[in-house]
């Protein structure tokens, strides 16, 4: 297989046509070697339009999903980013490669250490990588100008609204097992924040954040 040519043609086979067209961000997304993320298992699959899976519950997100995140940052190089979900590392590099600093939180230890040895394998400087289940309240003396949260919650919690920075950008999946859509919640104002809907899809939920199920008698 020719890696580089395969690399290429995710983007244009998958990434342009579902709308990812930030040129910026595809061309990192064509750097940083996704095959290096992928279990050995995996390799077969590691440019098909699929989440991979990293163990039997987490899994890498499609590079589809990584391109229309991508799009909606639309970062620029100077921002502070914080990652909910740091899975094998792929795309915590990605951002990485786009932004001035990344601190990505992961409460999987094995997938923790993976990541370390990955991303330390590109010499890249300006990750920290935290294992822990994700707390607003650890980061509450911090803002960011985007975060990313790869796994899908019910609810925008407000105390991670009011992580961010004004002029920073959330992407989070949001809803039901049985509906849920990709959102960008941008905020304008030291009390303002906007809501936009991006498209349908499905994640698994962030772990301790699953929706209570209702019964009824």
């Amino acid at each position: 297989m020719d890696i580089k040519q395969a690399r290429k043609n995710v983007i244009e086979q998958q990434i342009r046509p579902w709308g990812g067209l930030n040129v910026r961000a595809n061309q990192a997304l064509t750097e940083i070697p996704r095959e290096k993320f992928v279990p050995q298992e995996y390799q077969k699959l590691v440019f098909a339009d699929i989440e991979i899976p990293l163990n039997s519950v987490d899994k890498m997100l499609s590079p589809k999903i990584e391109g229309r995140i991508l799009d909606s940052l639309n970062l620029q190089g100077h921002e502070e980013i914080l990652e909910v979900g740091t899975g094998s590392g792929y795309f915590t590099s990605v951002l990485a490669k786009l932004s001035k600093s990344v601190q990505s939180v992961e409460i999987e230890q094995e997938l923790h250490e993976i990541a370390k040895t990955n991303i330390k394998k590109l010499k890249l400087k300006n990750v920290h990588l935290i294992n822990d289940a994700f707390n607003y309240s650890n980061f509450k003396e911090e803002q960011f100008d985007a975060i990313v949260i790869t796994s899908a919650l019910p609810l925008i919690n407000e105390e991670l609204k009011k992580l961010l920075k004004v002029g920073g950008r959330l992407f989070i999946v949001v809803g039901s097992k049985n509906q849920m859509r990709a959102t960008l919640v941008s905020r304008t104002s030291k009390i303002d924040w906007q809501t936009k809907s991006l498209f349908e899809t499905h994640l698994e939920f962030m772990k301790g954040h699953e929706p209570v199920e209702q019964f009824s008698f």
